[in-house]
């Protein structure tokens, strides 16, 4: 397969991700050229440990909510069960709404908090929404393209039904960039302002030894 890469390309435009270890990295997802942020946060052992004990308590578990910063721990916990583990893990997640609300102007987001047992989006794909946050509390996070790295009239119909390492999607293997366990990561989509053609390609990790996943995303609620 050619080069994906156009030798004309400005070193502006192949700088589309921005990674950072302090949550604050999280508002350069408001720089024109950049379709992710990622903060690269570490997962207390006490939040680890709170993950495992949800996921073994709650093995099918699917959550999907419209909160608000005010009322998100409360609606996370008791959907959890209110126990001691649910707690900490509750309080993370209502700290994230808080955040992603705060960072948009929201007075409310759409919350999914699921345990996934195959991979749910498991071709590359972008997503008909301004912006998504996805944290990955537990097992192997989302899979990505930098946008210089992918053809784009690969995707959907356009692979033909071949999957993604044979479509042309990307040159390589080591095209595929990935998110780590307890990283918060703001994804561009095509819905937002001036991103059209330029939304986040990423897909859902395929799982491996049976390791399920607890995976949260927020997303924007048309008022």
């Amino acid at each position: 397969m050619s080069s994906i890469l156009d030798s004309s390309m400005s070193n502006k435009s192949l700088a589309r991700s921005i990674v950072g270890t302090d949550p604050e990295v999280l508002k350069d997802i408001y720089i024109e050229d950049i379709n992710i942020v990622t903060w690269q946060r570490k997962l207390s052992h006490l939040i680890a440990d709170a993950c495992e004990s949800v996921m073994n308590s709650n093995t099918a578990l699917q959550i999907s909510q419209i909160v608000t910063p005010q009322d998100a721990y409360s609606t996370v916990n008791e959907l959890l069960g209110a126990s001691k583990m649910s707690e900490l893990l509750s309080k993370d997640i209502s700290e994230l709404v808080d955040m992603f609300c705060c960072l948009f102007g929201l007075n409310r987001t759409g919350l999914r908090l699921s345990v996934l047992n195959s991979a749910m989006c498991p071709k590359f794909h972008v997503d008909r929404v301004p912006c998504r946050l996805i944290t990955t509390y537990h097992g192997i996070a989302t899979e990505w393209l930098p946008h210089h790295a992918a053809d784009r009239s690969k995707l959907g119909h356009g692979s033909k039904g071949m999957p993604d390492d044979q479509s042309g999607l990307f040159n390589t293997l080591e095209d595929i960039e990935q998110l780590h366990q307890g990283e918060v990561a703001l994804l561009k989509g095509e819905s937002w302002e001036g991103n059209q053609g330029a939304g986040l390609i990423h897909r859902s990790p395929q799982l491996i030894d049976q390791t399920n996943r607890l995976i949260l995303t927020l997303d924007f609620i048309d008022e």
